[in-house]
Parts: C-alpha cells; sequence; structure tokens
C-alpha cells in the first residue's frame, strides 16, 4: 500500500493505492486523521486502491466522523468498482460524499 499526499485548493488529498488491510489499515487511519490537525478539509483518492477490507472502511469512517466533530469535511473520489461495492454492501455509499475526481470534490465543498 502507498500513500501520498497532496494540497489542493486548501484542501489536503491523500491518494491511495494498492491494498487496504489490516496490515496497511493503521498506517491509512493514522495519516487521515492527522491530516485534521492542519486541514479541515480532507479527500482521500481511492483511483489506485485494489482492494479494501473492513478495516480499511473502518479507518474511512473514524476519518469521516472526525471531520464531522471538526465541522470540517471527508469527500472520496475515483472509487473504483471493486471497492464501491463494499462501500455499497455497508451502505456507506449513501453516507460519504463521493465525487469522480479531485476536481469535482473541491467545487462541491464550494
Amino acid at each position: 500500500m502507498a500513500l501520498d499526499k497532496r494540497v489542493v485548493d486548501g484542501n489536503a488529498v491523500i491518494a491511495l493505492s494498492g491494498d487496504v488491510d489490516l496490515q496497511s489499515s493503521p498506517g491509512v487511519r493514522q495519516q487521515l486523521l492527522a491530516c485534521f490537525d492542519t486541514h479541515n478539509r480532507v479527500i482521500v483518492d481511492l483511483a489506485g486502491v485494489t482492494y479494501i477490507d473492513s478495516s480499511g472502511v473502518a479507518s474511512l469512517v473514524e476519518a469521516f466522523q472526525l471531520a464531522r466533530k471538526k465541522n470540517g469535511s471527508f469527500a472520496l473520489v475515483n472509487v473504483s468498482a471493486a471497492v464501491m461495492r463494499v462501500l455499497s454492501l455497508a451502505r456507506l455509499d449513501r453516507v460519504f460524499s463521493i465525487h469522480p475526481t479531485v476536481e469535482a470534490a473541491v467545487a462541491a465543498q464550494g
């Protein structure tokens, strides 16, 4: 699993790639939560994620909850069909703000 961080129009953008599983999710969780120390808006780019398990989903949920607690925003972009199936099964596709691109997520946040 690889993680790349950048800032786009004041949004922290975290691009994940590879498998987000029990082994890698603690690091993902730590990085996502740490973003809220310096940014109020976080976008997670999942274009490169080939597999996500329940621990990876839990990391996303925890970051989403922290965003709400801090009156921030949290969005997912470039969600692959495989990842969307997992999110849909958990009905999280109705909870997360999901956009096709980083630019669309930035525009939606105003």
